[in-house]
């Protein structure tokens, strides 16, 4: 029987590359289930998505993930990957809070980063990371570029917006989540993720999807007038497939 109703087809991501989910099973906030991880991915790839770094959480007290705990739980989502039939290439890295922890395994060379060094960090949501200059600089020193993950989510700098200039020109990157431009942290976060757009501080764009709520919010927003608007303003001016 033939149906006179089609499905609905989204437009494409206007990039390639993710660099930043939580589809790791078990080991973070993120997913606990591989086949729910798999089928997240199967849900980037309709987004138009041809490649996925992993970024489990590396926390103090409360992810203390290293690249091997990280490895073995990313062994599992990708066999799930493999089973479901999907055909994604998979990655991983992590996304490094800058805490005591992260700056002991840094010291100890137990780091996984991107490709070409590119290293995913994020402040603490309270306020700024202690020594965060610093923190920086070290990271630079020990051969990494630091991509500074969700800078419009860290509400104490939004009065400071000259800070987020001095951050970016101090040698960070910014990656911004597709989630603040759907408005799903809500008015203040799309309105600080738009106005580093404008200002030209915008490197990287990841999901930080980390369950299928995420996902429904983003494949809303993907039909919407504001996505066109920042595809349109962000197409060809990030790194997503062209840094790694």
């Amino acid at each position: 029987m033939f149906s006179f109703f089609k499905k609905k087809t989204l437009p494409g991501l206007f990039f390639h590359t993710d660099l930043h989910c939580h589809l790791v099973p078990g080991i973070d906030d993120g997913q606990t289930d591989p086949d729910e991880a798999a089928s997240l991915v199967k849900i980037e790839k309709e987004w138009g998505i041809e490649r996925i770094f992993c970024t489990p959480h590396i926390t103090q007290d409360v992810f203390e993930n290293t690249p091997e705990i990280i490895s073995a739980a990313f062994a599992r989502l990708k066999e799930a990957v493999g089973r479901h039939g999907i055909d994604m290439p998979l990655d991983y890295s992590a996304e490094h809070r800058l805490d005591g922890f992260f700056l002991s395994q840094l010291e100890k060379g137990a780091i996984r980063s991107f490709p070409n060094n590119y290293l995913l960090v994020e402040n603490p949501f309270v306020q700024e990371a202690m020594n965060f200059d610093q923190n920086l600089f070290d990271i630079s020193i020990k051969g990494y570029t630091p991509i500074l993950a969700h800078p419009e989510r860290y509400g104490y700098y939004f009065d400071k917006p000259q800070r987020y200039k001095q951050i970016h020109q101090n040698g960070a990157l910014f990656q911004v989540n597709l989630l603040s431009l759907a408005g799903y942290y809500g008015k203040e976060v799309k309105k600080m993720a738009e106005w580093l757009i404008a200002e030209g501080l915008v490197d990287f764009i990841g999901t930080d999807m980390h369950n299928r709520h995420h996902a429904d919010a983003i494949t809303a927003y993907l039909s919407t007038k504001d996505y066109k608007r920042h595809a349109k303003a962000l197409d060809g001016r990030i790194l997503n497939d062209k840094a790694f």
